[in-house]
């Protein structure tokens, strides 16, 4: 199905890949201000990955208000959250009734996937093919594609004799999958497996878990949106909206029970207070639930190791009191990494499930998998699960993965995937050299996925689509970063990365979870008010930094 008049070839002004977040706002933002505009979409609806994340539990771990649009006024007073933390279904419902009372669907290609974007030096253009052998044509194109797009299956052995069913958190079937009385074995302990996992756990006959790391879980305490919270939120959005904005990740805590909105932390270093002080600010903050614990209690805990160190015994202590057999508690024991340099994950009930006869955790680490058999899972001691269903939660290709599946070629036919081959290279995560009238919305060197990702989809948006804007008005025909910028800012992202603890993990911020990939810190450490400054001082210099032609 295709939204609007099906065109084998024709021009526009910008094309938009992705139909996410970012690749709605896009469209409604250049739409407005008179440019014609196409967004082509993989999938046969708007959503991105809230559309493909369809697997039990998935849900966002900021809180909806904060993690929507703010845009339009009208918006925001007209929708109504279920729950502090919206589910993915509440989140999708939202994203389409965006696309409706914004008649956006009508300027959209549905099931329709991008297969190459090629700069045509002469007309100053991009031509952009498909996989229904169309071309379309414009002067801007814009990858709205997302930082977790592709699903990354690890090749182990035996895959295709299994007998049984196995899915991907990352593709989860549109259909119910009925894992009621089924054998289940969960690959992946991140935040997606994290979630799976406690919702499998209540339906399945047996549960195991395969753990190659394992990961922080802090409580997330979500709780139902009464009517008296959303009118006291509503209320104040516009002050929700702006501390956000001011604040580094974008991430606003919201009590409804005290009215604050919370996003300072504390005033003292982590090791200049007492140790029963220490243990008061983390319990506080473990209590009320979600990234307080990490982003609003001690300033220096991604800085100072011996900081850091409080807060990882804190919550090993924390694990210890929940799962009650000693050894399956050590076996949960976060060692590989410090506190917070992996995605923080959260849920109330993950280290219950280990308290179940019913589970069996498997450290993968210390006895990996040898192979798939048709019946199940078989470890390298000698031992096979027997299973029915098999759950990859093993993450994605973040950042670049889906970028460098499509053939992006730009001046003189440099390659993307060359032009990033030693390592990915951008300036400001917003555009690349070579690469000319060519734009990414929370690219790599952005950052994206250490922030608040609705805050920093609309600031990236507004930035380049005046930037667009600045081109037209000025007869612009070609943008493009030049080398020099581009290498100042990659290697202020890794200096800045490297400078505190996140570089002390082999997690995929860095590219870790997949072979080959180059090492390097993908998203900015430095974050947001500092990035929103740099992006601002670029604009009102004229776009200093960019090759006008």
């Amino acid at each position: 199905q295709t939204g609007g008049t099906f065109m084998t070839s024709h021009a526009f002004d910008v094309i938009i890949v992705g139909a996410g977040f970012s690749g709605l706002y896009s469209l409604h933002f250049l739409r407005n201000q008179g440019l014609s505009v196409r967004v082509i979409e993989a999938a046969s609806g708007v959503g991105g990955t809230w559309f493909w994340n369809r697997y039990p539990g998935a849900k966002c771990d900021i809180e909806s208000v904060v993690y929507s649009f703010s845009f339009s006024d009208e918006l925001q007073q007209s929708w109504d959250w279920s729950t502090r933390y919206s589910a993915q279904p509440d989140i999708l419902r939202y994203l389409e009734h965006v696309a409706d009372i914004f008649d956006l669907k009508k300027d959209i290609n549905f099931n329709t996937r991008v297969t190459a974007a090629i700069f045509k030096e002469e007309k100053n253009e991009w031509e952009i093919k498909t996989d229904h052998e169309e071309t379309f044509r414009s002067q801007f194109v814009i990858f709205a594609t997302g930082c977790l797009s592709l699903p990354q299956i690890p090749n182990f052995p035996g895959l295709q004799s299994f007998e049984g069913k196995w899915y991907h958190t990352g593709n989860w079937p549109h259909e119910p999958v009925d894992l009621s009385g089924q054998r289940v074995g969960v690959i992946g302990t991140g935040s997606s497996g994290i979630q799976a996992i406690v919702e499998i756990a209540k339906v399945a006959d047996k549960l195991v878990v395969f753990q190659r790391t394992a990961n922080f879980v802090c409580p997330l305490n979500d709780s139902a949106m009464t009517p008296e919270h959303s009118k006291e939120v509503k209320e104040n959005y516009h002050t929700i909206r702006q501390t956000a904005r001011e604040s580094r990740s974008g991430i606003l805590f919201h009590f409804p029970e005290d009215k604050t909105y919370t996003i300072r932390r504390h005033s003292k270093n982590t090791m200049d207070v007492t140790e029963s002080e220490r243990e008061e600010v983390f319990e506080h903050w473990w209590k009320r639930g979600g990234f307080g614990i990490l982003l609003t209690t001690f300033p220096d805990l991604l800085l100072d190791e011996d900081a850091n160190q409080q807060a990882a015994n804190f919550v090993r202590r924390k694990i210890s009191s929940i799962v009650k057999n000693p050894q399956v508690a050590e076996k949960l024991f976060p060692n590989s990494h410090p506190f917070g340099t992996k995605r923080l994950c959260l849920s109330n009930d993950y280290y219950k499930v280990f308290n179940s006869p019913s589970t069996t955790l498997v450290d993968i680490k210390t006895n990996p998998i040898s192979t798939i058999t048709p019946g199940g899972i078989l470890t390298s001691d000698g031992t096979e699960y027997p299973l029915d269903v098999i759950v990859f939660a093993t993450g994605y290709d973040a950042f670049t993965g889906v970028l460098l599946n499509i053939d992006v070629q730009g001046r003189g036919g440099l390659r993307l995937k060359d032009h990033w081959a030693d390592g990915t290279k951008t300036f400001l995560g917003l555009a690349v050299s070579g690469f000319p009238n060519m734009f990414l919305v929370t690219g790599p060197g952005s950052p994206s996925v250490l922030t608040n990702m609705a805050v920093a989809i609309e600031q990236h948006v507004q930035w380049i689509g005046n930037c667009i804007l600045n081109a037209k008005q000025k007869n612009i025909q070609s943008l493009e970063a030049e080398k020099r910028v581009e290498e100042e800012w990659s290697e202020h992202v890794q200096q800045m990365g490297y400078s505190t603890l996140f570089g002390k993990a082999n997690s995929w911020y860095v590219g870790a979870n997949i072979s080959g990939k180059p090492r390097g810190f993908l998203p900015y450490v430095g974050g947001f008010i500092s990035y929103f400054a740099k992006c601002n001082e670029v604009a009102n210099s004229s776009y200093e930094g960019f090759i006008k032609t």
